[in-house]
Order: C-alpha cells, then sequence, then structure tokens
C-alpha cells in the first residue's frame, strides 16, 4: 500500500468519511501529482503527505455532512487555488456540479490536467478575477452554493461571493481559528450584499474546533453594484 493510500484510508476512517477503492485512488493521484506540479509551480505551502491528507484533503470535506449542499447542487469554488475544498467535495459527490474559478491561468491549466489524470468529470475551470465573475451574465447568481477556503476575510468574501449565489442558495465560508470575531465584523456586509447569518458549522471529529464553515444564506438579490471593480472589496471593505 503506497503511503498515500494508506494516510486517506486512515485518516477518512478518523472523520468517518466513508470513501470508495475509486475515490481512493482518485485522491493518491491528486496528492502526488499535487506534490509533483508544485516543483514547478507554486500550489501550496503544504508538502508533507500526512499534511496534504489532513490539512488539504480531510479540511475540505468538512462541508461533506452539510444539508444545504443538497443532491445535484451546482457549486462554485471561488479563488480555488489549488483545487479546495472544491476537487475533494467533487471526488465525494460526484452528483454536484462545481466550477472552480481562479484568477490565476497556471493554477487552472493543473487543475484541467488533474480532471483528465484523476477522472473527474464533474469539475470545470473559469478564469477570472472573483469581482468580475460576479458581474459575468453567465455566473451572477446562478449558483446553489459559492464557498472558498483560506481566500480573504468574512467582509471581503461576502462580497466576492454571494453575488455567485441564487436566491436561496448558500456561501460557505472555510475559516479558521478568527472566525468568531470575522462573524460580527461581516454584519452590514452580509446584509447589503442580500444575505442572512445562519450558522458556524464544525465538524465534530475535528480536534481543533475553531476551525469550520460559516454558512450564509442568499435572500434577497445581491445589488447590481456589487462586487466593485477588482481590488476595490479588499481596500475598502463594506
Amino acid at each position: 500500500m503506497s503511503e498515500f493510500k494508506e494516510l486517506i484510508t486512515q485518516r477518512f476512517a478518523a472523520r468517518g468519511i466513508p470513501v470508495s477503492e475509486k475515490q481512493v485512488g482518485q485522491f493518491v493521484i491528486y496528492a502526488e501529482f499535487l506534490l509533483e506540479y508544485n516543483e514547478k509551480v507554486n500550489l501550496t505551502a503544504v508538502k508533507t503527505p500526512f499534511d496534504v491528507v489532513e490539512k488539504h484533503f480531510c479540511d475540505s470535506l468538512t462541508a461533506l455532512w452539510l444539508p444545504q449542499l443538497k443532491k445535484g447542487a451546482r457549486c462554485a469554488d471561488i479563488g480555488t487555488g489549488a483545487g479546495f475544498p472544491g476537487v475533494p467535495l467533487a471526488i465525494m459527490r460526484p452528483d454536484l456540479s462545481m466550477l472552480l474559478l481562479d484568477s490565476l491561468k497556471k493554477r487552472l491549466v493543473f487543475l484541467d490536467e488533474l480532471a483528465v489524470k484523476a477522472e473527474i468529470p464533474n469539475i470545470s475551470t473559469f478564469h477570472s478575477r472573483s469581482e468580475d465573475g460576479g458581474r459575468n451574465p453567465e455566473l451572477r447568481e446562478k449558483f446553489d452554493i459559492a464557498l472558498s477556503r483560506a481566500v480573504a476575510r468574512l467582509p471581503v468574501l461576502c462580497e466576492l461571493n454571494l453575488p455567485f449565489v441564487k436566491m436561496g442558495g448558500y456561501m460557505l465560508a472555510y475559516k479558521g481559528p478568527a472566525a468568531a470575531e470575522e462573524i460580527p465584523e461581516a454584519t452590514k456586509a452580509i446584509q447589503t450584499l442580500g444575505g442572512k447569518f445562519e450558522t458556524f458549522y464544525h465538524d465534530q471529529k475535528d480536534q481543533d474546533t475553531r476551525h469550520g464553515i460559516i454558512i450564509i444564506k442568499k435572500i434577497h438579490p445581491t445589488p447590481l453594484r456589487f462586487p466593485r471593480q477588482a481590488g476595490k472589496p479588499e481596500k475598502e471593505p463594506i
């Protein structure tokens, strides 16, 4: 058994994540290709096999149990980077349609190659800044779920993500230790952009309960003036 196969089997079992042989194989290909590709293109600072499995794969799958992630949901991973959390979720949930959006083409080239290598037919890529994508009529308010991991603080992230979410859909923001202070900080942005804070969810099997997902429901259309031009949300948060 390869090191990655053993780690994936062990760590997923520890988190109570049921995984098939085919899915294990897809994750092994993902992990090996990620570290190989990382030698020429900087995709991740995480470089040990254990950390790839625990900090990238398992953390990405925190959303796996959420009732908001309904069967057949159309999802957008905004600022996907090396494919987290979108690709692990797409592997575990073949019923999901997962768009991977990023501003750096070299990351999307990696993800397009990965989709072929690991045979993940339910992912696609889109090259764009988040602000530009949120104003694109093909993408604006077209998704059941918009999710992001390690992209920006919540007030900024709301402006980047909520324009993609259709009415009744959800924004899922993967967050670390600063989550508690970011929620009240984002109250104005959430309301302004058409959202409503629902809850902060964390995996009961994750020992670090400071990490989890902020869930925001889209209850009103996002005003047409948002998102603002590229760079403005970060420089002048709502």
